[in-house]
């Protein structure tokens, strides 16, 4: 069983008198956490927000009987809770109301979640982002040679639990998972109102990943408006599926101010929405597989070892560019990311003089793991 990161910080926060709130996409392995901390604990009462019997007992719900129905369980774990109506408002009254419980929620979008938990439950939860298996929770797994070996595999296939252990089948899961991320948390949704565009917008959006977006262009490819397009990929960045990045911009005029980059969280759903499986030596986008696996690697890196960073890309009007800065502790470092460590680039001079005191690394597939552990 491969060890996850939020374990240990899960662990450390069980009986702390707060609400444990757990989000991430579907099938990122939030569930199976939980069971490895908690295992067959007869202590553990599980309940499933998805199924209908479950959510008609939170409907009209009473502290006596919520204790009636927790018994002598310690530890409450309600997965999905985002489909029980006025979760917050509950969770608000188990906390209050029933402190010797140690309530464990789950949820699959934060659109939904969040709306529902923030003005009831504050401070009263301790909250984490959990995303699809990660570079340093597979090299504390096997190993960092045994993890660099696999590196081209994981450019295609990705680092959801399930490709990761079925080798040999993850083309077959990938388009399962990609199918049930579409029609399970968005397409029921009510802002969706015309799938077809949806999944148009999604196979732009899986072409153009490392390259600047434009919503007007989004638009005119997948039929819906402009508007509609946002209101799309805020939803989309809010199941997890996809995750935005802003630029960088203090002291040029000719830096872009509101333009933004779209990254997917996992390599292999972004290759399953455009079918393309073929192994990095035959491929055209190699370069944009790379930076997004370097972007969302890193992105998982920070959050999980609680750095608290800020991320941008750096672009002018003249289309120098860099592709990833990040500014911890009042510092700024700017990164290039190469996949063949041959490859010929230019230091960026004018960001350089503009911003005299900040780094500037080239990350590429000989080095990469210094970015990533």
């Amino acid at each position: 069983m491969i060890e996850r990161i939020l374990e240990k910080l899960v662990k450390s926060k069980l009986h702390t008198g707060k609400a444990i709130v757990l989000i991430g996409a579907r099938q990122v392995g939030k569930t199976t956490l939980l069971k490895m901390l908690f295992g067959t604990s007869e202590d553990v009462l599980w309940l499933n927000g998805d199924e209908i019997d479950v959510q008609a007992i939170f409907a009209a719900i009473s502290a006596t009987r919520l204790k009636a129905i927790f018994g002598n369980k310690k530890i409450i774990i309600i997965d999905e809770a985002q489909r029980i109506q006025d979760i917050g408002l509950r969770m608000k009254l188990i906390t209050d109301q029933i402190s010797e419980v140690q309530l464990v929620v789950t949820g699959s979008s934060s659109f939904e979640l969040a709306n529902k938990l923030n003005e009831p439950l504050t401070g009263r939860k301790w909250e984490y982002k959990m995303y699809p298996l990660s570079f340093g929770e597979m090299v504390a797994h096997h190993g960092l040679l045994e993890e660099k070996r696999l590196l081209a595999h994981r450019m295609v296939y990705g680092y959801y639990p399930d490709v990761v252990n079925n080798a040999g089948i993850e083309k077959e899961i990938l388009k399962q998972l990609s199918n049930s991320y579409l029609y399970k948390d968005l397409l029921l949704l009510e802002q969706i109102k015309k799938p077809e565009g949806l999944i148009k917008l999604l196979q732009g959006l899986a072409f153009q990943v490392g390259s600047q977006v434009s919503y007007n262009e989004l638009s005119q490819l997948c039929g819906l408006d402009a508007k509609t397009v946002e209101k799309y990929i805020e939803v989309l960045e809010q199941t997890f599926i996809i995750f935005r990045l802003g630029s960088f911009s203090r002291n040029l005029r000719s830096e872009l101010k509101k333009s933004r980059k779209i990254y997917f969280y996992d390599n292999g759903i972004r290759n399953a929405l455009i079918a393309n499986f073929n192994q990095v030596e035959l491929r055209t986008d190699i370069g944009a597989l790379w930076e997004n696996f370097m972007v969302s690697e890193r992105m998982k890196y920070t959050q999980y070892s609680q750095n608290w960073v800020n991320s941008w890309y750096w672009r002018t009007k003249e289309q120098k560019e860099i592709d990833y800065v990040e500014e911890q502790d009042g510092v700024l470092t700017a990164y290039e990311f190469k996949w063949n460590p041959e490859a010929k680039h230019k230091i960026p001079k004018l960001f350089l003089e503009t911003y005299p005191e900040s780094l500037f690394k080239i990350i590429h597939r000989d080095n990469f793991e210094d970015f990533l552990l």
